[in-house]
């Protein structure tokens, strides 16, 4: 199952104060792995674990979804759930 899509995507603060869009559970796990700004702890490592559970097609894309955006808040890098205007 390739259907990792976010049905909303999540908008986090990116590198120099920019912000970042991202749709899938491919793009939430690249950034865990390569730009994660804070310690990693248990709710990123549980995020990281929802992102490849739904790209091995285990759980929808939904939970890494949410998992995502609670270690985001976690280390105040979260900015948004909703669509863009």
């Amino acid at each position: 199952m390739e259907n990792n899509r976010f049905e909303t995507p999540v908008t986090v603060k990116g590198a120099a104060g920019t912000t970042q869009l991202l749709r899938t559970a491919r793009e939430a796990s690249d950034y865990l792995l390569n730009n994660w700004p804070g310690k990693r702890s248990p709710k990123h490592r549980e995020a990281l674990q929802a992102c490849h559970d739904a790209l091995a097609g285990d759980k929808p894309a939904m939970i890494a979804r949410r998992a995502f955006i609670a270690a985001a808040r976690e280390v105040n890098v979260f900015v948004s759930d909703k669509a863009p205007a």
